[in-house]
């Protein structure tokens, strides 16, 4: 992938003091930067292609510039232990907190991250976790700067009980099972396991 196609998804998406550096850092590692439509389980990936020359990395196009951040560098630093270390180590063991830590800690200023998430950030580096959505606190902080975020909630905070909209459908947020919320869907009546940082529409609160 040439530096000329690299450069404007970086531009358009990036906070714009965190550019120059996140250039540096595919030009030191280079592949393929692909943007993908909004997926629920996932907002970026790595993937080697079972060959070092031709790894991917792959985000949602609709991150908010900060999500963008976070996600793009955790992303790099799969590629960078990949290359180091084959996969002979845990995708998310000391190798990888390591080097996501080495690779973020320069961007962790006030001219790159509003204080709201810069704070929460510093303390989920110490000792980052396999996802940045399993952080809730920082997930909180990131949403906040989404688009559309006026429209959403994110279901741990709504009451027990409370009525809201998922992928079209409607449930009821039942009890809270360690990360994920036991929820029944209205129509089906069946019960389902969701992530209690996922986010909803409609919601109507519950008055119990």
């Amino acid at each position: 992938m040439r530096p000329d196609k690299v450069l404007p998804i970086l531009q358009q998406h990036l906070p714009p003091t965190s550019v120059e550096y996140c250039f540096a850092l595919w030009q030191e590692s280079p592949f393929e930067l692909k943007l993908t439509k909004s997926r629920q389980t996932k907002v970026g990936d790595f993937t080697s292609r079972n060959t070092r020359s031709h790894p991917r990395i792959t985000l949602n196009h609709d991150l908010n510039p900060y999500t963008f951040l976070v996600t793009y560098v955790h992303e790099v630093a799969h590629l960078r232990v990949y290359l180091k270390h084959g996969a002979r180590v845990d995708p998310h063991g000391e190798e990888w907190k390591t080097m996501f830590t080495e690779l973020l800690v320069p961007m962790l200023w006030e001219t790159v991250f509003p204080e709201e998430i810069l704070h929460v950030l510093r303390r989920h580096m110490v000792n980052p976790k396999a996802s940045s959505f399993a952080d809730a606190q920082l997930t909180l902080a990131l949403r906040k700067f989404d688009k559309d975020a006026h429209r959403y909630a994110t279901l741990s905070e709504i009451p027990e009980g409370s009525i809201f909209k998922l992928q079209d459908r409607y449930f009821q947020k039942g009890k809270l099972r360690r990360t994920r919320v036991v929820c029944r869907e209205l129509k089906s009546k069946r019960d389902y396991l969701v992530p209690a940082d996922a986010q909803v529409s409609d919601v109507q609160f519950s008055l119990l």
